[in-house]
């Protein structure tokens, strides 16, 4: 998969994300991840990497799956995650 790649799919209430989660690559994403039924994951192990459009799209989908635990740490992950002071759920700490 190339930078501006990425996937999703739902597998047993899991969401497997793969390639690179980044903003020219996820306008295609937002409108399928909109119409997913109950989520008990969000995987993200086979993500290369991710710029902040994805740690918003991550974070969206956090906020609207509470019960979904988020698993995987691409590259950027930590270090946009710690520069936006975001906790492990990817909502703003104080």
């Amino acid at each position: 998969m190339t930078d501006a790649t990425a996937s999703v799919e739902l597998q047993d209430g899991r969401l497997v994300f793969d390639g690179a989660l980044l903003r020219p690559a996820l306008s295609a994403l937002w409108p399928r991840l909109a119409k997913t039924g109950t989520v008990s994951m969000i995987d993200l192990g086979r993500v290369a990497r991710i710029d902040s459009a994805g740690i918003a799209l991550i974070g969206w989908l956090a906020e609207t799956h509470p019960q979904a635990a988020i698993t995987g740490s691409p590259a950027g992950y930590e270090d946009l995650r710690n520069a936006y002071r975001l906790d492990t759920r990817l909502g703003f700490t104080s």
